[in-house]
C-alpha cells in the first residue's frame, strides 16, 4: 500500500513520467488527480507503449480514447490507468483538422479497437495501422462524422 500523500504520489508520477518519455519532450500539469501530458501525434504511439512497459509507470489500462473538435484542429485524448499504482494520466496529441491522422494503438491496448472506430465514425480521425478500420456506429457510406462542429444538422435522409 502506498503511503504518500497525494501530493507526494503526484510528484513521484510526474517525475517518472518526465524521465521516460523524456526523448519526446512531454508538456504536463496535473488537473484535479490525473497527469495531463500533451505530445506531438508522432511522438504518442512510442510514448503508450513506454507508459505501459515501464514499470514505474505500468499503464496497462486504456479507460477512455476520445476526440475533441477544436474547429482548427482535432485533439485525441488518451485517458490512462495503471492497475498497480493506481495513478491517471492522459496524454493528449492535436491533429489538423483537414487530414487527422495518427498512429493506432490498439497493438499496446487491444480495447482500442472500439474507441478508435469509433472516433473514425463521428470525427474522421484515422488511426494508421488499426487492423480493421470498419464503421461501428454508422453504417458504410454515411456522409460525414456527426461530432464535427461543421456538421450539418438538418437536411439529411432518415434510414431507419
Amino acid at each position: 500500500m502506498d503511503v504518500r500523500e497525494p501530493g507526494d504520489r503526484q510528484q513521484a508520477l510526474a517525475a517518472a513520467v518526465d524521465k521516460v518519455l523524456a526523448q519526446f519532450h512531454p508538456q504536463s500539469e496535473f488537473i484535479f488527480d490525473e497527469l495531463v501530458v500533451s505530445l506531438p501525434p508522432q511522438a504518442v504511439k512510442a510514448a503508450c507503449q513506454l507508459a505501459r512497459d515501464d514499470a514505474d509507470l505500468a499503464f496497462d489500462y486504456l479507460r477512455c480514447l476520445s476526440v475533441v473538435d477544436l474547429g482548427e484542429r482535432r485533439q485525441v485524448v488518451y485517458h490512462l490507468y495503471s492497475t498497480r499504482h493506481r495513478h491517471k494520466m492522459v496524454i493528449k496529441a492535436a491533429l489538423p483538422a483537414d487530414m487527422p491522422a495518427i498512429a493506432s494503438v490498439t497493438s499496446i491496448w487491444p480495447g482500442a479497437n472500439w474507441h478508435e472506430r469509433e472516433a473514425r465514425d463521428l470525427f474522421g480521425v484515422t488511426f494508421e495501422g488499426h487492423p480493421k478500420l470498419t464503421p461501428l456506429l454508422l453504417w458504410e457510406g454515411f456522409p460525414g462524422h456527426p461530432l464535427l462542429k461543421s456538421y450539418p444538422v438538418s437536411g439529411l435522409e432518415d434510414r431507419g
